[in-house]
């Protein structure tokens, strides 16, 4: 089952149970899955596995940024609907990796490259982002990365 699929099944669910925030969220990833699809450049068609997943961390990341700026701004109701919203997203995205697992996926690439040095942080990184996309961020796949390679 695509992610469009499994979206429209939830907003299905979430409309029968009067689910505000749900609603909204859900809607969102289906406005964003729209548009992707749609995009220049594009083949057309459903998006792939790696698409979705990509689509969904920036979904996760506007929603932690947006939590972020409304608590900062002294805004805890919008900052409430937004984590209501994140809620929803996260349940699409496969459980997080623990940093000992991210550990040892970066240990993998750097073995499978035979890299040694940081000038290869590029490569591993490009690896480590598509083959850990959505199960871990960028920010912490790169703090690992530099750990491994000092």
């Amino acid at each position: 089952m695509s992610l469009k699929e499994k979206v429209d099944a939830a907003i299905k669910e979430a409309m029968k149970q009067k689910k505000e925030g749900a609603l909204r969220a859900l809607r969102a990833i289906k406005a964003a899955i729209l548009l992707a699809e749609t995009a220049e450049g594009r083949s057309p068609g459903p998006l792939t596995e790696q698409e979705e997943m990509k689509l969904l961390t920036k979904q996760v990341k506007q929603r932690k940024d947006s939590i972020e700026q409304f608590e900062k701004n002294n805004r805890p109701d919008l900052a409430a609907l937004e984590r209501e919203e994140l809620e929803v997203i996260e349940a699409f995205l496969p459980k997080p990796l623990s940093v000992e697992e991210i550990e040892n996926e970066i240990k993998l690439i750097i073995t499978e490259i035979g890299s040694s040095s940081i000038k290869d942080m590029g490569k591993i990184m490009k690896i480590a982002s598509e083959k850990l996309a959505g199960r871990a961020e960028n920010k912490l796949i790169s703090e690992v990365v530099k750990k491994l390679l000092s």
